[in-house]
């Protein structure tokens, strides 16, 4: 027998030790490769190894597990690929983080090669955690194939494709900007950049009058050195009296500046294109160009080009020739001695802090009488994710890929629908950003990770090869003898050995079985924001080393926010951990959880008195079936998902209902029946439950093949909730009680086959719940065939039957009117009434003798009467074109009622109103956040619908009186 209540955290655990000790996940099995199972494989975006399970994880994961679930069941061959990503900078940014904390020798101090032996032992002690965290939330991998980007396998195709770029010209070194963290000491990627607002305070003009006080503005800068913008004079050469004047928030680089862009279309200027100005403090000449990077509309409309230190002026640069002049170093300081020489830059700034010497640029212009002006301003400000220092743009050697050329075919390949994407709008995204691609910087300046297969000669000849022994024997063939050699002591960015992760994993470079067998692969899934960072990069990949696209279908999935539809983020304080809502977690875990890592600890206090307020008493246990299936029946194409509490709430109370329908099923002796064919039964309730399971099976079907994923849940949860648990178990409880035995026993064995099929249904997105279900329902506990994650999905059988389905639809609609009826003119719960039908027609009499009983049960009636006109005072209904009324007289105040429905329809278009005039403000719409617009838009569509039930009340009252 059932527990009396179902707790999820009693069976998760045991569940998923079930699955693994019989390897229900693993790929291949002897059965379906030898009937010819087609093959259906994923691959699992690999997380970092550092890595928590996020919210993120969550949905991305939870679908792919849906799909591979629901493919398994239908018999396929089924891979889901798992696999974790080696994290250059956060596995290095860790172990740094551990030596430093036991007070051991730094990696310097260690040397590369011990360094590195210490981060493989902490990757065997703690690496990997957030695998343990995806088996939790019921990921369906086969993980007896978890693979590494750093194990041996994919190390081996790493050094492969390297060189064989190389070699194809795809691969090369060059002088280019850079992301440059001064922290970690590296180029980074774009994807590892956040962009922080910054806003400042301080405000001078020098056309006031005021002096200038710098030491304010020195105090203001060294608490947060970003938010202003500097009004700059460049004297023009020929004649010093006159000036163009250019603005910048980082007035520390004009050391480096070569050229003033102005527009060509701009009449202020056009007689300045082509002279030049002085540099300010530095005394070179620089040239004023025509370019329509600078826009007239903003700022002076005059632009300071630093092609070394900004990623536009690089480009504007490259237009117009302009030099590139690097002005600081790796730790963002002003460079010193021969190259600041080489410069031009005065020795007041060798070595200074970027910051410090903003201070002291600002300073000296003032002093030179170039300083027009200081403005606040609210701008982003790139920092990297890790660091939380200020990222700066840096010209400096690195190895890139011809990406351009290399996206010709992956281009092609979306172009012509061998890949698609769905939503299908996200391949806009994609081409977009192909078609304008640039070099991809495929260098890091760290030492975990592939260190690039490169070896430099005395003479600063490289050779790249596949190991020590080939470099050499190249390099001895080009001097002629045995050299010395200095390996490259850059690794490679992560997403490059994550770009070959489709069939690398599979054994590639050699030419498994299963690289034979699963490759390409069937569908990605995953967030939009990698589109271009991993999607196009493995699209590249495995159409140059392949020949193949990587896989079929791209599934972007879009953004889980919080409640109100904002970005998660713990600036905000809004984020919130899977697992706390698996397991749940106590109020003082919790806020230390929100407060922890902020990146502006002055965001605390708010953060801890709003999660005070949200979650008083913390945070309940759900589940992680609750998790998942909130995730996906709110995974709209297209629609970011807002996740609330209550929506999770009410989900665990879904499974909580299915739990208790099928203890009450158990009690009442259903039991499956090896011969039970839904084709046979004679009852017209059961014939009616087998059609709509049908239509519902058919239902998450197609919507799950085309990747409707809120759909398939939602056409599970509506059978299960409505269908079997609110209608059918309710009417069939008569027979349940009744004495005809032979009606009883098709009813226990139709309930005990519904729950089954149910259970396929439900299981790809409630996997602990269903399996549990069904190991404890197995006929009379001689255990089942196999584990439900093995069962067959329902097929088709042809069993809708239109009569069945006529008779017990009319029943519903009948007693739904009549409880809408009940509502809407609040008769009190206890009050019982007549039903009486006027002119019944002889189907109906037919109907309502077989069902009299039922209907008085679930509609609160006394008694179904059959009089020629309908009783004065009653409120009319109509249902499949016949006529009924519920006589109300004396069971209601018409009177009282009446004006009650008054005022709530007064007090309902007055909060409406007031919302439709924030609708219809356009200051409002301009300036609020979408996720409050959205908000005001859901209260107005509530207040219609309230409205609408509310105004026809009234009229049926008013055919009362």
């Amino acid at each position: 027998m059932l527990d009396k209540t179902f707790d999820p955290a009693a069976i998760e655990a045991r569940i998923s030790e079930k699955w693994e000790q019989a390897g229900a996940f693993r790929a291949g099995p002897k059965d379906r490769v030898e009937a010819g199972a087609p093959t259906y494989c994923i691959v699992i975006p690999p997380p970092n190894v550092t890595g928590s399970l996020h919210m993120g994880h969550a949905l991305n994961n939870t679908l792919q597990d849906v799909l591979c679930r629901f493919e398994r069941m239908r018999g396929k061959d089924v891979l889901w690929q798992p696999g974790t990503d080696h994290a250059g900078i956060a596995t290095q940014m860790v172990v740094e983080r551990q030596l430093m904390q036991r007070q051991e020798p730094d990696r310097h101090a260690l040397g590369r090669d011990k360094f590195i032996e210490r981060i493989w032992a902490w990757k065997e002690e703690s690496g990997g955690a957030i695998v343990n965290q995806l088996k939790r939330l019921g990921a369906s991998c086969d993980w007896s194939r978890e693979r590494f980007t750093m194990d041996e396998g994919l190390s081996a195709a790493v050094r492969k494709v390297f060189v064989e770029l190389h070699r194809a010209g795809l691969i090369y070194k060059d002088k280019r900007l850079v992301n440059w963290d001064p922290k970690f000491q590296t180029a980074i990627s774009d994807l590892e950049v956040v962009q922080v607002e910054a806003s400042g305070k301080f405000k001078w003009d020098e056309a006031s009058g005021e002096p200038l006080d710098l030491a304010a503005l020195g105090k203001l800068l060294d608490k947060d050195p970003s938010g202003h913008m500097y009004h700059l004079r460049y004297p023009l050469s020929d004649d010093p009296s006159r000036f163009i004047v250019v603005a910048t928030t980082r007035p520390e680089t004009m050391l480096g500046d070569t050229g003033v862009a102005v527009h060509p279309e701009d009449e202020r200027y056009k007689g300045l294109v082509g002279k030049t100005v002085t540099l300010p403090l530095v005394g070179r000449q620089i040239p004023i160009v025509a370019d329509e990077y600078s826009d007239p509309e903003k700022g002076t409309g005059a632009v300071k080009i630093t092609p070394a230190h900004d990623f536009n002026d690089f480009e504007v640069g490259k237009r117009h020739g302009l030099a590139q002049i690097n002005v600081l170093d790796g730790h963002a300081a002003v460079i010193a001695g021969a190259d600041a020489e080489e410069a031009s830059i005065p020795d007041v700034y060798w070595g200074l802090d970027r910051f410090a010497a903003r201070k002291r640029v600002v300073a000296n212009l003032h002093s030179a009488g170039l300083l027009a002006r200081i403005e606040p301003t609210t701008h982003t400000v790139p920092h990297g994710d890790r660091s939380n220092v200020v990222i700066e743009p840096w010209l400096t050697d690195q190895w890139y890929v011809d990406a351009k050329t290399m996206a010709e075919a992956a281009i092609a390949a979306v172009e012509s629908g061998e890949t698609k994407f769905v939503p299908e709008n996200w391949s806009k995204t994609y081409f977009e950003w192909m078609r304008n691609i640039e070099p991809w910087c495929i260098s890091r300046q760290l030492w975990w990770g592939h260190q690039i297969p490169a070896w430099h000669g005395p003479d600063g000849k490289i050779f790249v090869a596949d190991s020590d022994a080939e470099a050499q024997a190249l390099a001895k063939a080009h001097y002629g003898s045995a050299s010395e050699l200095t390996r490259d002591p850059d690794v490679l960015d992560t997403w490059f050995s994550s770009a070959l992760w489709p069939f690398s994993t599979l054994g590639w470079p050699d030419e498994t079985p299963e690289l034979a067998r699963y490759y390409p692969t069937s569908v990605l899934v995953t967030g939009f924001d990698i589109i271009f960072f991993w999607v196009a990069r493995m699209m590249m990949m495995g159409l140059h080393f392949r020949k193949e696209i990587p896989f079929h279908t791209v599934y972007i999935h879009a953004l889980v926010r919080d409640e109100k539809g904002q970005k998660m983020s713990k600036s905000k304080g809004n984020v919130m951990d899977p697992l706390d809502i698996v397991d749940g977690i106590d109020l003082d875990a919790l806020l230390v959880k929100r407060t922890s890592g902020l990146m502006n600890p002055a965001d605390a206090p708010r953060i801890v008195k709003e999660t005070k307020a949200a979650y008083p008493d913390g945070v309940r246990a759900y589940g992680a079936d609750a998790l998942r299936f909130t995730l996906t029946a709110m995974a709209a194409q297209g629609r970011d998902i807002k996740l609330s509490l209550d929506r999770v709430e009410g989900y665990r109370n879904f499974a909580t209902k299915l739990w208790n329908a099928t203890r009450f099923a158990e009690m009442n002796e259903c039991v499956a029946r090896p011969d039970f064919d839904p084709r046979t039964c004679r009852e017209t309730l059961n014939r009616w439950i087998a059609g709509e399971l049908e239509r519902t099976a058919t239902s998450v079907t197609t919507e799950l093949e085309a990747f409707r994923f809120n759909e398939a849940a939602g056409a599970v949860y509506r059978f299960i909730w409505n269908t079997f648990c609110d209608w059918y178990l309710e009417l069939a409880k008569p027979t349940l009680n009744a004495s005809d035995e032979a009606a009883k026993a098709e009813t226990r064995a139709a309930t005990a086959w519904v729950i089954d099929e149910t259970l396929k249904l439900l299981h790809p997105f409630m996997p602990f719940l269903t399996e549990e279900l069904w190991e404890k329902t197995s006929a009379h506990g001689h255990g089942r065939e196999t584990l439900l994650a093995l069962a067959p999905w329902p097929t088709h059988r042809a069993l809708a039957d239109a009569e069945a389905d006529a008779e017990i639809g009319w029943l519903i609609k009948l007693v739904g009117e009549i409880r809408s009826v009940r509502a809407e003119m609040n008769v009190p719960a206890g009050a019982r009434t007549m039903l009486e039908i006027v002119g019944a027609a002889a189907q109906t009499r037919a109907r309502l003798a077989r069902h009299e009983e039922t209907l008085k049960r679930l509609a609160r009636l006394d008694a179904v009467l059959f009089p020629a006109e309908s009783s004065r005072g009653s409120v009319a209904l109509v249902v499949e074109g016949e006529n009924y009324a519920l006589p109300l007289a004396g069971i209601i105040d018409v009177s009282a009622e009446a004006a009650r429905l008054a005022r709530e329809i007064a007090k309902t278009e007055k909060e409406m109103a007031k919302v439709e005039a924030k609708l219809a403000n356009e200051q409002f719409l301009a300036k609020a956040e979408e996720h409050v617009i959205e908000e005001q838009r859901e209260r107005k569509a509530a207040f219609e619908a309230t409205l609408a039930n509310l105004k026809g009340a009234r009229k049926r009252l008013e055919h009362l009186g």
